[in-house]
């Protein structure tokens, strides 16, 4: 049977739009326009925009004079940024689309005014489809998240340099500390540093359990470790030093920040009770839960179901049919900062005892652990958007033998018997006392 689809009529196209192809100095601004006396028929103006505050108030007053109902430009680094929320003060409908979704058609010269022309007619006809872009509130919070994630690498960087330095010379003790950094290891080196070089003396520092393993520490601490070494090794303490502190100050403000949310409704906030019920999701820590708000924002009405998030999350496989076959494509490379920490949510999860655990496991005998891994972090977001939708809705997990549960009994235990039939064994079967 042939399928039958409802097109969209003359109706919903736009006819009052504008287009900017933004660069670092400027924007190139094509405006569309119907004719004053002939029907059908289009105006068109394409002129230059310095992308300074003053020029882009002139623009958007000069759009709003000429009537226009949607500008759209394509996300080019952080340029964008000055158009997109000063028209949008000015009370103009601001699209930012994908510059996937505008690619100009090939063999046509590629000019700025060109491209703007291209995205101003995509527009008018109604071919694109606008990007997420969050309130001031939430792109506040996104800001520090993601600085503190930025800092979080530098210190792990710092980290490993300093490891470097020790196995230049000939300090193997990252073989016997889990934990370089951590007490019993801080202290190793806030005396190595000063010119402690007695490997006894040094193992003596350890703490908790390291001390049964006083003898391979100092066998590992015999080295020749230099002042050369010290000063390297100090330059870069005192970095991962700083870094703490400055991740603790946006640990604070992203806390605070949180907490002025603008909730859903006028005059709510999702408050801490949201990150709190995020937290209790297994592989969900605090840090992740922050990350989630800033990135999605408390407001799931930009995303109408679960599955449409996971999609804009590219945590779905995307199908590919043609003719007779139908298979499915990678996920896509979505929003970096949220498939990062729903990556190590997931592979925190994973080793839980819970069903997002079990889920994992279950999936990684057939799959592998990459797509494994990218179910449990699908799952868990899914889960995030019903807690965030649903300000009433408390997370519950399923159990570790959710699947078992499932399984009639009678029908599995006559699978288990044939079995035993096949492999040459005569079972009856007793009911339990």
């Amino acid at each position: 049977m042939p399928e039958t689809q409802e097109l969209g009529t003359a109706e919903d196209l736009v006819e009052r739009v504008a287009a900017i192809d933004v660069a670092k100095a400027s924007g190139m601004v094509c405006m569309r326009l119907p004719h004053e006396t002939r029907t059908g028929r289009r105006v068109q103006e394409v002129w230059n925009v310095p992308s300074t505050t003053t020029a882009i108030l002139e623009l958007g007053d000069r759009l709003v004079c000429q009537g226009v109902t949607r500008v759209v430009m394509e996300a080019t680094g952080a340029y964008w940024k000055p158009y997109f929320f000063l028209l949008e003060a000015r009370g103009l409908e601001c699209w930012l689309v994908n510059a996937r979704d505008v690619k100009n058609v090939p063999g046509r010269p590629k000019t700025d005014k060109l491209d703007a022309v291209w995205l101003a007619k995509l527009t008018e006809r109604g071919m694109l489809r606008p990007s997420f872009v969050p309130p001031k509130p939430v792109r506040q919070l996104r800001d520090l998240t993601r600085l503190r994630a930025v800092l979080n690498q530098e210190r792990c960087r710092h980290k490993q340099r300093v490891e470097k330095i020790l196995e230049d010379a000939q300090i193997k003790v990252t073989g016997v500390l889990t934990d370089l950094f951590g007490a019993s290891g801080r202290d190793m080196l806030a005396a190595l540093i000063p010119g402690e070089r007695g490997p006894r003396v040094l193992a003596d520092l350890a703490r908790g359990n390291l001390v049964r393993k006083k003898a391979a520490l100092a066998d590992a601490l015999t080295g020749q470790f230099e002042d050369h070494h010290s000063f390297l090794c100090q330059t870069l303490l005192d970095s991962v030093d700083h870094l703490t502190g400055q991740i603790a100050r946006l640990d604070g403000q992203i806390t605070a920040a949180v907490q002025d949310l603008p909730g859903p409704q006028e005059h709510t906030r999702p408050g801490p009770s949201l990150v709190e019920r995020l937290d209790a999701i297994p592989g969900v820590g605090l840090t992740t839960a922050h990350i989630l708000l800033a990135e999605l924002g408390p407001d799931m009405a930009v995303f109408p179901t679960a599955d449409h998030l996971a999609s804009w999350a590219k945590l779905t496989p995307r199908t590919t049919q043609s003719g007779a076959k139908r298979g499915s494509s990678p996920t896509g490379r979505g929003n970096p900062w949220l498939k990062s920490a729903l990556g190590e949510a997931a592979s925190a999860a994973a080793r839980t005892d819970t069903y997002l655990g079990a889920r994992y496991r279950r999936i990684v005998k057939r799959r592998g652990r990459k797509k494994a891994l990218v179910a449990i972090a699908r799952s868990i977001l899914i889960i995030a958007w019903h807690l965030i939708n649903d300000p009433d809705t408390t997370f519950r997990d399923l159990g570790s033998d959710y699947h078992q549960r499932l399984i009639d009994p009678k029908r599995r235990t006559r699978d288990l018997v044939r079995q035993l039939n096949a492999l040459g064994h005569d079972v009856t079967l007793a009911p339990a006392s």
